[in-house]
């Protein structure tokens, strides 16, 4: 069974930073793109950044540009988001999602097939 599973969420205060990884059992992540995605409390999920397979290519929503960055370690089979400069408005649930049909770094929810249960990041003094 493919499975993906999100670490690194928690309570951070305004200007704080994080760093999610997303990790697979079941397959490599090594040949899929991976995105992360949020979705806060009455909102639609909504892609924060997505890199393609080869990591020659990256998308960033305009609200985390110069603040996040993707990476990914295929030696490792991990894909990280490092999140700098925290804001209230990042709050939400930060899902990581797997697709293989695609070869760019496409980042809308619905292109994507593997799903991880999502990690909370609360950013809150």
């Amino acid at each position: 069974q493919l499975q993906l599973v999100e670490s690194g969420g928690g309570l951070v205060q305004p200007g704080g930073s994080l760093r999610l990884s997303c990790a697979a059992s079941g397959f490599t992540l090594n040949y899929y793109g991976i995105g992360w995605f949020r979705q806060a409390p009455g909102k639609e999920r909504e892609g924060v950044s997505c890199i393609s397979v080869s990591a020659g290519g990256t998308y960033y929503a305009d609200s985390v540009k110069g603040r996040f960055t993707i990476s990914r370690n295929n030696a490792k089979g991990t894909v990280y988001l490092e999140m700098n400069n925290l804001k209230p408005e990042d709050t939400a649930v930060y899902y990581c999602a797997a697709q293989g049909r695609y070869s760019g770094s496409y980042c809308r929810p619905l292109m994507y097939d593997y799903w991880g249960p999502g990690t909370q990041v609360t950013v809150s003094s």
